[in-house]
């Protein structure tokens, strides 16, 4: 497959490797010096496969039981609650 550079310094990927490698609008690319004169070109995982990969990655640290979320706004309510108080003393 060739392509062809632009005088804007852009290249087209071909159709057949766009989807092989999930390429469309708006994905990132990161390129590198292959060396002996290849150009190395990786696809970046989007922002939203990246949380994702990351979903439930701490899990291991929890107690059985325990509820992050309900402890974080429990500490965001009381925090609030002593702003309030110290802002009538």
């Amino acid at each position: 497959m060739t392509t062809t550079v632009t005088e804007t310094n852009q290249v087209s990927i071909p159709p057949e490797i766009a989807r092989e490698f999930d390429i469309h609008p708006g994905t990132q690319l990161e390129g590198a010096n292959g060396g002996d004169g290849i150009i190395a070109v990786k696809p970046l995982p989007s922002r939203g496969e990246l949380a994702r990969q990351l979903l439930g990655a701490g899990r291991r640290w929890l107690k059985p039981g325990v509820d992050p979320i309900a402890e974080l706004i429990r500490e965001r309510e009381q925090d609030e609650q002593r702003e309030q108080a110290d802002g009538q003393r």
